[in-house]
Protein backbone atom coordinates (compact mmCIF):
# COMPACT_ATOMS: atom_id res chain seq x y z
CA UNK A 1 0.00 0.00 0.00
CA UNK A 2 2.76 2.40 0.72
CA UNK A 3 4.30 1.77 -2.68
CA UNK A 4 0.51 2.41 -4.06
CA UNK A 5 0.00 5.86 -1.98
CA UNK A 6 3.59 6.85 -3.07
CA UNK A 7 2.75 6.73 -6.73
CA UNK A 8 -0.43 8.62 -6.29
CA UNK A 9 0.97 11.68 -4.59
CA UNK A 10 4.11 11.94 -7.02
CA UNK A 11 1.37 11.90 -10.14
CA UNK A 12 -0.38 14.23 -8.64
CA UNK A 13 2.22 16.30 -7.19
CA UNK A 14 4.14 16.38 -10.74
CA UNK A 15 0.70 17.33 -12.79
CA UNK A 16 -0.32 19.64 -10.01
CA UNK A 17 2.88 21.83 -10.93
CA UNK A 18 2.87 21.59 -14.76
CA UNK A 19 -0.98 22.83 -14.34
CA UNK A 20 0.12 25.31 -11.83
CA UNK A 21 3.03 26.86 -13.54
CA UNK A 22 1.23 27.12 -16.95
CA UNK A 23 -2.08 28.92 -15.53
CA UNK A 24 0.56 31.37 -13.78
CA UNK A 25 2.24 31.93 -17.16
CA UNK A 26 -1.22 32.34 -18.81
CA UNK A 27 -2.56 34.61 -16.24
CA UNK A 28 0.99 36.98 -15.97
CA UNK A 29 0.44 37.18 -19.91
CA UNK A 30 -3.22 38.42 -19.61
CA UNK A 31 -2.57 40.70 -16.79
CA UNK A 32 0.75 42.29 -18.55
CA UNK A 33 -1.13 42.46 -21.66
CA UNK A 34 -4.38 44.47 -19.62
CA UNK A 35 -2.15 46.40 -17.59
CA UNK A 36 0.93 46.97 -18.84
CA UNK A 37 -0.03 50.56 -21.06
CA UNK A 38 -1.62 52.03 -17.84
CA UNK A 39 2.09 51.47 -16.15
CA UNK A 40 3.99 52.84 -18.99
CA UNK A 41 1.59 55.92 -19.11
CA UNK A 42 1.90 56.50 -15.48
CA UNK A 43 5.89 55.81 -15.87
CA UNK A 44 6.67 52.77 -14.68
CA UNK A 45 10.27 51.48 -15.02
CA UNK A 46 11.40 47.82 -16.08
CA UNK A 47 12.46 47.27 -12.47
CA UNK A 48 9.03 48.71 -10.57
CA UNK A 49 6.82 46.75 -13.80
CA UNK A 50 8.43 43.43 -12.98
CA UNK A 51 7.93 43.86 -8.98
CA UNK A 52 4.33 44.93 -9.46
CA UNK A 53 3.78 40.98 -11.73
CA UNK A 54 5.46 38.95 -9.03
CA UNK A 55 4.01 41.08 -6.40
CA UNK A 56 0.60 39.71 -8.15
CA UNK A 57 1.70 35.61 -7.73
CA UNK A 58 0.25 35.07 -4.06
CA UNK A 59 -3.61 36.76 -5.38
CA UNK A 60 -3.02 34.18 -8.42
CA UNK A 61 -2.58 31.21 -6.03
CA UNK A 62 -5.12 31.31 -3.93
CA UNK A 63 -7.65 31.93 -6.88
CA UNK A 64 -6.78 29.67 -9.28
CA UNK A 65 -5.86 27.04 -6.81
CA UNK A 66 -8.94 25.58 -6.70
CA UNK A 67 -9.49 24.99 -10.41
CA UNK A 68 -5.65 23.35 -10.30
CA UNK A 69 -6.26 20.96 -8.18
CA UNK A 70 -9.68 20.05 -10.11
CA UNK A 71 -7.32 19.92 -13.45
CA UNK A 72 -5.23 17.81 -11.92
CA UNK A 73 -7.30 15.15 -10.67
CA UNK A 74 -8.95 15.30 -13.50
CA UNK A 75 -5.43 14.47 -15.88
CA UNK A 76 -4.52 12.36 -13.49
CA UNK A 77 -7.96 10.16 -12.94
CA UNK A 78 -8.31 9.92 -16.80
CA UNK A 79 -4.71 8.46 -16.98
CA UNK A 80 -5.62 5.72 -14.52
CA UNK A 81 -8.63 5.00 -16.34
CA UNK A 82 -7.18 4.96 -20.24
CA UNK A 83 -3.86 2.85 -18.93
CA UNK A 84 -5.92 0.67 -17.21
CA UNK A 85 -4.22 1.21 -13.77
CA UNK A 86 -7.23 1.77 -12.67
CA UNK A 87 -8.34 -2.07 -13.12
CA UNK A 88 -5.27 -3.22 -11.72
CA UNK A 89 -5.91 -1.58 -8.76
CA UNK A 90 -8.90 -3.17 -8.28
CA UNK A 91 -7.99 -6.30 -9.47
CA UNK A 92 -5.13 -6.37 -6.35
CA UNK A 93 -7.93 -6.17 -4.10
CA UNK A 94 -8.01 -2.21 -3.42
CA UNK A 95 -10.79 -0.06 -3.84
CA UNK A 96 -10.24 2.96 -6.02
CA UNK A 97 -11.55 5.03 -2.79
CA UNK A 98 -9.03 3.52 -0.78
CA UNK A 99 -6.08 3.81 -3.48
CA UNK A 100 -7.26 7.61 -3.90
CA UNK A 101 -7.38 8.06 -0.39
CA UNK A 102 -3.78 10.25 -0.07
CA UNK A 103 -5.62 12.66 -2.48
CA UNK A 104 -7.52 13.91 0.16
CA UNK A 105 -4.84 14.02 2.33
CA UNK A 106 -3.02 16.08 -0.46
CA UNK A 107 -6.61 18.67 -0.65
CA UNK A 108 -6.18 19.14 3.24
CA UNK A 109 -2.33 20.14 3.18
CA UNK A 110 -3.34 22.27 0.22
CA UNK A 111 -6.47 23.74 1.98
CA UNK A 112 -4.46 24.34 5.15
CA UNK A 113 -1.24 26.01 2.89
CA UNK A 114 -3.41 28.31 0.91
CA UNK A 115 -5.19 29.78 3.85
CA UNK A 116 -1.56 30.08 5.31
CA UNK A 117 -0.72 32.04 2.51
CA UNK A 118 -3.68 33.93 2.23
CA UNK A 119 -3.08 35.22 5.97
CA UNK A 120 0.19 35.90 5.70
CA UNK A 121 1.61 35.94 2.04
CA UNK A 122 -1.08 37.67 0.44
CA UNK A 123 -1.91 40.68 2.92
CA UNK A 124 2.06 41.43 2.42
CA UNK A 125 2.09 41.04 -1.52
CA UNK A 126 -1.12 43.33 -2.07
CA UNK A 127 -0.15 45.88 0.35
CA UNK A 128 3.74 46.51 -1.64
CA UNK A 129 1.56 45.82 -4.63
CA UNK A 130 -0.75 49.04 -3.75
CA UNK A 131 2.57 50.83 -2.90
CA UNK A 132 4.34 50.23 -5.66
CA UNK A 133 1.78 51.17 -8.08
CA UNK A 134 -0.31 54.47 -6.23
CA UNK A 135 3.23 55.81 -4.46
CA UNK A 136 5.97 54.67 -6.44
CA UNK A 137 4.61 54.82 -10.11
CA UNK A 138 1.91 57.29 -9.78
CA UNK A 139 3.53 59.54 -7.49
CA UNK A 140 1.28 60.05 -4.78
CA UNK A 141 1.20 60.32 -1.35
CA UNK A 142 0.69 56.98 1.09
CA UNK A 143 -3.10 57.76 2.30
CA UNK A 144 -2.28 58.93 5.89
CA UNK A 145 -4.39 56.76 8.44
CA UNK A 146 -3.90 58.34 11.40
CA UNK A 147 -5.84 61.35 10.70
CA UNK A 148 -9.65 61.16 10.73
CA UNK A 149 -12.51 63.70 10.90
CA UNK A 150 -16.39 63.70 11.82
CA UNK A 151 -16.42 60.86 13.08
CA UNK A 152 -19.72 59.74 14.76
CA UNK A 153 -19.50 56.32 16.99
CA UNK A 154 -21.69 54.41 19.16
CA UNK A 155 -20.68 53.21 22.47
CA UNK A 156 -21.99 50.29 24.66
CA UNK A 157 -24.40 51.90 26.89
CA UNK A 158 -26.86 54.09 24.66
CA UNK A 159 -24.13 56.71 24.22
CA UNK A 160 -23.83 58.35 20.76
CA UNK A 161 -20.54 60.31 20.12
CA UNK A 162 -19.77 62.93 17.65
CA UNK A 163 -15.70 64.18 17.30
CA UNK A 164 -14.90 66.98 14.79
CA UNK A 165 -11.31 65.64 14.50
CA UNK A 166 -8.98 63.17 15.65
CA UNK A 167 -5.14 63.49 15.42
CA UNK A 168 -3.46 59.92 15.95
CA UNK A 169 -0.07 61.47 16.07
CA UNK A 170 -0.95 62.90 18.86
CA UNK A 171 -3.86 60.95 20.21
CA UNK A 172 -6.13 64.09 20.29
CA UNK A 173 -9.79 64.85 19.77
CA UNK A 174 -11.45 68.50 19.04
CA UNK A 175 -14.71 69.13 19.06
CA UNK A 176 -16.63 66.42 21.14
CA UNK A 177 -20.23 65.77 21.87
CA UNK A 178 -21.85 62.93 23.55
CA UNK A 179 -25.33 62.11 23.87
CA UNK A 180 -27.01 59.27 26.32
CA UNK A 181 -30.44 57.95 25.42
CA UNK A 182 -32.96 56.43 27.79
CA UNK A 183 -34.36 54.04 24.83
CA UNK A 184 -37.41 53.22 27.60
CA UNK A 185 -38.64 56.83 27.70
CA UNK A 186 -36.96 57.35 23.90
CA UNK A 187 -35.67 61.03 26.04
CA UNK A 188 -32.23 62.13 26.22
CA UNK A 189 -30.52 61.48 29.77
CA UNK A 190 -27.56 63.21 29.24
CA UNK A 191 -25.53 65.41 27.36
CA UNK A 192 -21.65 65.84 27.47
CA UNK A 193 -19.75 68.07 25.49
CA UNK A 194 -15.60 69.22 25.55
CA UNK A 195 -13.29 71.34 23.36
CA UNK A 196 -10.42 68.69 23.22
CA UNK A 197 -9.17 65.96 24.94
CA UNK A 198 -5.68 64.15 25.10
CA UNK A 199 -5.10 60.46 25.67
CA UNK A 200 -2.79 59.43 28.77
CA UNK A 201 -1.91 56.29 27.88
CA UNK A 202 -4.94 54.85 29.99
CA UNK A 203 -8.08 57.46 29.98
CA UNK A 204 -8.63 60.44 28.22
CA UNK A 205 -7.56 63.98 30.06
CA UNK A 206 -10.86 66.65 28.74
CA UNK A 207 -10.60 70.19 28.35
CA UNK A 208 -13.80 73.03 28.92
CA UNK A 209 -15.77 69.84 29.38
CA UNK A 210 -19.50 70.67 30.33
CA UNK A 211 -22.07 67.64 31.64
CA UNK A 212 -25.60 67.90 31.46
CA UNK A 213 -28.03 65.53 32.70
CA UNK A 214 -31.71 65.54 32.17
CA UNK A 215 -35.56 63.90 33.80
CA UNK A 216 -38.88 64.03 31.86
CA UNK A 217 -37.10 66.06 29.70
CA UNK A 218 -35.75 69.02 32.53
CA UNK A 219 -32.50 69.37 33.27
CA UNK A 220 -31.29 68.43 36.78
CA UNK A 221 -28.04 68.77 36.69
CA UNK A 222 -24.90 70.95 35.01
CA UNK A 223 -21.51 70.52 35.67
CA UNK A 224 -18.21 72.12 34.29
CA UNK A 225 -14.68 71.40 34.11
CA UNK A 226 -11.49 73.34 32.84
CA UNK A 227 -9.62 69.96 32.90
CA UNK A 228 -11.13 66.40 34.13
CA UNK A 229 -9.78 62.61 34.00
CA UNK A 230 -13.37 61.44 34.68
CA UNK A 231 -14.03 58.07 32.66
CA UNK A 232 -16.42 59.58 30.29
CA UNK A 233 -15.56 58.34 27.00
CA UNK A 234 -15.81 54.65 26.35
CA UNK A 235 -13.30 54.50 23.69
CA UNK A 236 -9.63 54.70 22.91
CA UNK A 237 -7.38 55.82 20.13
CA UNK A 238 -6.77 52.48 18.34
CA UNK A 239 -10.94 52.59 17.35
CA UNK A 240 -10.08 55.82 15.31
CA UNK A 241 -7.30 54.54 13.44
CA UNK A 242 -8.67 54.13 9.43
CA UNK A 243 -8.40 51.12 7.75
CA UNK A 244 -7.45 52.20 3.80
CA UNK A 245 -6.93 48.69 2.44
CA UNK A 246 -8.96 46.23 0.39
CA UNK A 247 -9.92 43.55 2.57
CA UNK A 248 -7.28 41.17 0.95
CA UNK A 249 -4.66 43.29 2.03
CA UNK A 250 -5.85 42.54 5.56
CA UNK A 251 -5.03 39.32 7.47
CA UNK A 252 -8.19 37.46 9.54
CA UNK A 253 -7.49 39.28 12.58
CA UNK A 254 -6.72 42.16 11.32
CA UNK A 255 -10.05 42.47 9.08
CA UNK A 256 -11.46 40.99 12.42
CA UNK A 257 -10.18 43.84 14.29
CA UNK A 258 -11.54 46.39 11.69
CA UNK A 259 -15.29 44.82 11.68
CA UNK A 260 -15.42 45.49 15.02
CA UNK A 261 -14.48 49.32 15.14
CA UNK A 262 -16.79 49.27 12.32
CA UNK A 263 -19.66 48.15 14.36
CA UNK A 264 -18.10 50.62 17.21
CA UNK A 265 -18.58 53.28 14.86
CA UNK A 266 -22.49 52.53 14.23
CA UNK A 267 -21.96 51.45 10.56
CA UNK A 268 -22.74 47.94 8.43
CA UNK A 269 -19.69 45.63 8.10
CA UNK A 270 -21.83 43.25 6.28
CA UNK A 271 -19.15 42.84 3.25
CA UNK A 272 -16.07 42.70 5.88
CA UNK A 273 -17.92 39.78 7.48
CA UNK A 274 -18.31 37.72 4.24
CA UNK A 275 -14.44 38.48 3.47
CA UNK A 276 -13.86 37.08 6.95
CA UNK A 277 -15.18 34.03 6.73
CA UNK A 278 -14.03 33.40 2.61
CA UNK A 279 -10.58 33.62 4.19
CA UNK A 280 -11.44 30.10 5.66
CA UNK A 281 -14.19 28.94 3.17
CA UNK A 282 -12.37 29.26 -0.25
CA UNK A 283 -9.29 27.35 0.86
CA UNK A 284 -11.47 24.49 1.59
CA UNK A 285 -12.65 24.41 -1.97
CA UNK A 286 -9.51 22.28 -2.70
CA UNK A 287 -10.56 19.53 -0.52
CA UNK A 288 -13.98 19.72 -1.90
CA UNK A 289 -13.20 19.75 -5.44
CA UNK A 290 -11.71 16.19 -5.02
CA UNK A 291 -14.59 14.84 -4.70
CA UNK A 292 -15.76 15.52 -8.50
CA UNK A 293 -12.78 13.44 -10.40
CA UNK A 294 -13.00 10.14 -8.37
CA UNK A 295 -15.44 8.40 -10.24
CA UNK A 296 -13.29 8.93 -13.91
CA UNK A 297 -11.28 6.39 -12.41
CA UNK A 298 -14.10 4.04 -12.50
CA UNK A 299 -15.26 4.89 -16.10
CA UNK A 300 -15.05 2.37 -19.19
CA UNK A 301 -11.59 2.88 -20.99
CA UNK A 302 -13.77 2.78 -23.90
CA UNK A 303 -16.77 4.20 -22.92
CA UNK A 304 -18.01 7.16 -23.95
CA UNK A 305 -19.21 8.87 -20.70
CA UNK A 306 -15.41 9.50 -19.07
CA UNK A 307 -15.67 12.29 -21.27
CA UNK A 308 -18.64 13.16 -20.12
CA UNK A 309 -17.59 12.90 -16.45
CA UNK A 310 -14.39 15.29 -17.18
CA UNK A 311 -16.75 17.53 -18.67
CA UNK A 312 -19.17 18.00 -15.61
CA UNK A 313 -16.60 18.11 -13.42
CA UNK A 314 -14.71 21.14 -15.25
CA UNK A 315 -18.55 22.39 -14.91
CA UNK A 316 -19.57 21.57 -11.50
CA UNK A 317 -16.02 23.66 -10.60
CA UNK A 318 -16.78 26.56 -12.15
CA UNK A 319 -20.31 27.11 -11.81
CA UNK A 320 -19.39 26.48 -8.26
CA UNK A 321 -17.00 29.52 -8.49
CA UNK A 322 -19.68 31.30 -10.34
CA UNK A 323 -21.79 30.35 -7.13
CA UNK A 324 -19.93 31.80 -5.22
CA UNK A 325 -19.34 35.21 -6.59
CA UNK A 326 -23.53 35.81 -6.76
CA UNK A 327 -23.79 34.64 -3.06
CA UNK A 328 -20.53 36.64 -1.86
CA UNK A 329 -22.74 39.32 -3.61
CA UNK A 330 -26.09 39.10 -1.92
CA UNK A 331 -24.10 38.70 1.06
CA UNK A 332 -22.57 42.09 0.83
CA UNK A 333 -26.25 43.48 0.37
CA UNK A 334 -27.71 42.18 3.14
CA UNK A 335 -30.00 39.90 1.35
CA UNK A 336 -28.40 37.12 3.01
CA UNK A 337 -26.62 36.77 6.50
CA UNK A 338 -23.30 36.83 5.59
CA UNK A 339 -21.45 34.09 7.12
CA UNK A 340 -24.32 31.98 5.54
CA UNK A 341 -23.39 33.81 2.30
CA UNK A 342 -19.57 32.70 2.67
CA UNK A 343 -20.15 29.06 3.84
CA UNK A 344 -23.14 27.86 1.89
CA UNK A 345 -21.58 27.11 -1.57
CA UNK A 346 -19.18 24.97 0.35
CA UNK A 347 -22.07 23.21 2.17
CA UNK A 348 -24.01 22.86 -1.36
CA UNK A 349 -21.13 21.39 -2.96
CA UNK A 350 -19.88 19.21 -0.49
CA UNK A 351 -22.66 17.41 -0.57
CA UNK A 352 -23.17 17.62 -4.55
CA UNK A 353 -19.45 15.70 -4.16
CA UNK A 354 -20.61 13.11 -1.94
CA UNK A 355 -23.10 12.11 -4.53
CA UNK A 356 -19.94 12.73 -7.44
CA UNK A 357 -18.30 9.94 -4.95
CA UNK A 358 -20.61 7.36 -4.68
CA UNK A 359 -20.27 6.93 -8.40
CA UNK A 360 -16.89 5.76 -7.65
CA UNK A 361 -16.73 1.74 -8.10
CA UNK A 362 -15.82 0.14 -4.31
Amino acid sequence: MRILDRYVIKEFLKTYLIIFFSFAVVFIVIDVVDNLPRLIRNGATTQQATIYYLLRLPYLVVLTSPVTVLLTGLFMMNALSKHNESIAIRAAGVSIKRAMLPLFAIGLLISIGISAMGEYLLPWAETQRNYVYDVQIKGEQPDDVMLKASVHYQGKSNDFYYFGFFDGYKNNLKIIDLTRIDYGSKEIIEHITASSADWNGSRWILRDCEIRRFRAGKQVLHQYYPETNLAILDVQPQDFIRITKKTLSLSFWQLKDYIRRIRKLGDNPAKEIVDLHMKLAFPLTNLIVIFFFMPIATSNTRSKGRGWVIMLGLVVCFAYLIVVRIIQSLGYTGVIHPVWAAWLPNAAFTILGFAFLKKAEI
